[in-house]
């Protein structure tokens, strides 16, 4: 691999170019991704500069979101949150959809964020 330098001043500097992530970060990400900086800085630093965070953080959201959504359906139906609680009492059904939702996201930041 062949290493092309741009002349700064009286310095060469490499011209480091990392791969672009198609995919989304997403809200999981960069709350990883906020962890990661604050917390274990190591960490953060090691997967920046071999140019993988993006895609660490890319592959998390998803994972994370797919977890999220699972956890939110098992809720509702463990509570009994449907339709038909929708068509009967709209604001308790969004009350109800709200605080799950919330829960939801704790259990995500728990399990996947925050270790």
């Amino acid at each position: 691999m062949k290493i092309e330098y741009t002349k700064v001043g009286d310095y060469y500097l490499p011209n480091l170019y990392y791969p672009e992530e198609t995919r989304p970060i997403g809200c999981w990400g960069m709350f990883r991704k906020e962890y990661l900086k604050e917390h274990k800085s190591g960490t953060y630093t090691y997967l920046l500069l071999t140019a993988r965070l993006d895609s660490y953080l890319a592959d998390l959201n998803e994972q994370a979101q797919e977890r999220f959504e699972l956890i939110e359906a098992q809720i509702r139906s463990a509570e009994g949150v449907t339709e038909e609680l929708k068509r009967q009492n709209p604001m308790e059904w969004v009350r109800h959809c709200n605080n799950i939702r919330n829960r939801a996201a704790e259990i995500i930041k728990q399990e996947l964020i925050y270790i």
